[in-house]
């Protein structure tokens, strides 16, 4: 049998605190997601001033990144470059760039997703919520 990693409240608290620092740091009202790697989610938080439609995209973002297993990105690049078809893909809704899957000892063990700002600072904010557990 084997063993992975897994999201614990406190490190899901870290990646929030993380992710809300850089979304404040940069004047950014936004929405973020913590799934785990099942696309489940753990945590949701709303800022100030953040969009009501927010709240619907970033959860979709993370279970994409996390069922995925890579970031969200990717599947609005292949959509971009023609294969609609992708739009067919079930479970699969939040396909813009915002979601990044948690990567742990290789495993992928869950998935930020934000939206609210224009989708490369969506993920900047995810990455540095994942920074701040993968560092701290």
């Amino acid at each position: 049998m084997q063993s992975k990693p897994y999201l614990t409240l406190e490190d899901i608290k870290k990646i929030a605190a993380g992710a809300e620092a850089e979304a404040l740091r940069n004047h950014w009202a936004v929405s973020f997601a913590i799934v785990d790697d099942g696309g489940h989610l753990l945590w949701f938080q709303r800022l100030d001033g953040a969009a009501p439609t927010s709240s619907y995209i970033a959860p979709a973002k993370a279970k994409t990144a996390a069922l995925g297993r890579r970031e969200s990105k990717v599947y609005e690049d292949v959509i971009n470059n023609g294969r609609v078809s992708f739009l067919s893909a079930p479970e699969i809704e939040g396909m813009l760039e915002g979601g990044v899957p948690v990567i742990v000892d290789g495993h992928v063990i869950g998935a930020v997703g934000v939206s609210g700002v224009k989708s490369n600072e969506d993920a900047q904010i995810a990455k540095a919520g994942i920074a701040a557990l993968i560092q701290g």
